[in-house]
């Protein structure tokens, strides 16, 4: 009985780890670019007390055995990066990738950070910045006197300039992709950063190399969905209320024995 109230508090904890990470998917269901998490979980060892097919005499063997599990726990969330709505939106800066991808853009370390999310301003220096500030990477100079800007779904930006009749061509903007986008290490602000695991981030032009194009005047939404999300508490509400009935059970049992011996 011991046991099944370690096995429940097991269950307890890895229940109250997955109602965490659908509270942020539902959190964050207004976030441009946002990818949900999905909760993987392992089962614990277990104790073998009779091994299956062990010898029960000179002739037979055991056809099961006996194997009480520990419990489970959580071993990792998993970011899925399926695409998400598109929302029109008109803004001249407003990117969305249609498909595999992500921005680059530069920390204030210097260092390379990457993003779904295309919501990108003007600075007063006229570059091309997250609402955090950090500049696209490659650099975008919009001039001043720069009256629309046009971005090609390959990512060459261009810009009508007063008094001229041809666009000037300012840059062009590349996309990354990795090996494996779920090893990515989220770290807030739309964010993302290379690990060991996701591989190193390999360049290219949006459209070419599996990379996906680029869609001016949208924004990607979050790949929550809401039903879905709602579906998955609700399960894990019960599985939660489940375990705590073990854990009560189990106590009212040693308290019988208690009350009985």
């Amino acid at each position: 009985m011991q046991s099944a109230l370690w096995v429940s508090k097991t269950g307890l904890t890895a229940q109250d780890t997955k109602m965490t990470a659908i509270a942020n998917n539902l959190a964050n269901v207004n976030t441009t670019g946002f990818k949900r998490d999905r909760v993987a979980f392992n089962d614990l060892f277990y104790q073998v007390q009779r091994q299956p097919g062990g010898q029960v005499d000179e002739l037979n063997e055991l056809p099961s055995g006996l194997q009480l599990g520990t419990g489970t726990r959580v071993v990792g969330t998993q970011k899925i990066f399926t695409t998400g709505d598109m929302q029109t939106t008109n803004q001249q800066l407003d990117l969305a990738i249609e498909g595999q991808g992500f921005f680059q853009v530069e920390e204030p370390n210097g260092e390379q950070a990457y993003s779904r999310d295309g919501q990108f301003y003007r600075s007063s220096e006229g570059l091309m910045v997250t609402s955090q500030g950090l500049p696209l990477v490659p650099n975008i100079v919009i001039p001043e006197d720069a009256l629309s800007v046009t971005i090609a779904t390959d990512g060459l930006v261009t810009a009508q300039m007063a008094g001229q009749a041809d666009p000037q061509e300012l840059g062009q903007i590349t996309l990354v992709n990795f090996t494996n986008p779920a090893g990515l290490q989220a770290r807030g602000d739309n964010l993302y950063r290379e690990t060991a695991a996701s591989g190193v981030a390999v360049e290219g032009v949006p459209g070419d190399q599996a990379l996906g194009g680029l869609r001016q005047g949208a924004l990607e939404g979050a790949n929550v969905n809401v039903v879905e999300e709602m579906v998955e508490m609700i399960s894990t509400q019960r599985a939660y209320e489940m375990n705590a009935k073990v854990v009560s059970a189990s106590d009212d049992m040693l308290k019988f024995l208690n009350q009985s011996l």
